[in-house]
């Protein structure tokens, strides 16, 4: 396996569609897919490929002068506990200190709500990511969210 940083739009836009695409159990809803493929190609964005093949990645976003978000990120579900999103974190932490943010953060649903959303709590928490803070209504009623941080300094 091996990680690159993505820097073509259309590759971007390719990668993000087709591993979004099989994950419909976390980003089964069109609009918020779309919303992701097309936010993707603004920032930083990097893949995990086995041979050429892409079987994983994230992108970042500065949400503040000193934070940076995990913005998207997945793997494919053949690839899910073989180290593929362990690394690609590493890589994004790598980016994130030579840019000089102070701290990564991730979003996503609240530990409790939904089996699967859990197991992504449970990753992000083994990768050294704190409880930071829950807003039960910014997406909605159903999906409150998770906030986790990691300092990076």
């Amino acid at each position: 396996m091996k990680i690159i940083e993505i820097t073509d739009t259309m590759q971007k836009q390719a990668i993000i569609r087709q591993i979004l695409e099989a994950l419909p159990e976390w980003f089964g809803i069109a609009e918020a897919r779309e919303e992701y493929i097309n936010e993707s190609i603004k920032y930083p964005f990097f893949s995990a490929f086995d041979e050429d093949i892409p079987i994983g990645f994230v992108y970042l976003k500065q949400t503040g002068t000193s934070t940076i978000e995990l913005a998207a990120m997945g793997v494919l579900r053949k690839y899910h506990h073989q180290g593929v999103g362990t690394d690609l974190i590493a890589v994004a932490k790598e980016y994130a200190y030579k840019q000089k943010y102070l701290f990564l953060q991730v979003k996503t649903v609240k530990m409790g709500c939904y089996e699967l959303y859990d197991q992504t709590n449970r990753f992000y928490l083994a990768q050294g990511f704190h409880e930071f803070e829950v807003f039960p209504t910014l997406w909605d009623t159903h999906n409150p969210c998770q906030v986790y941080v990691m300092a990076l300094r």
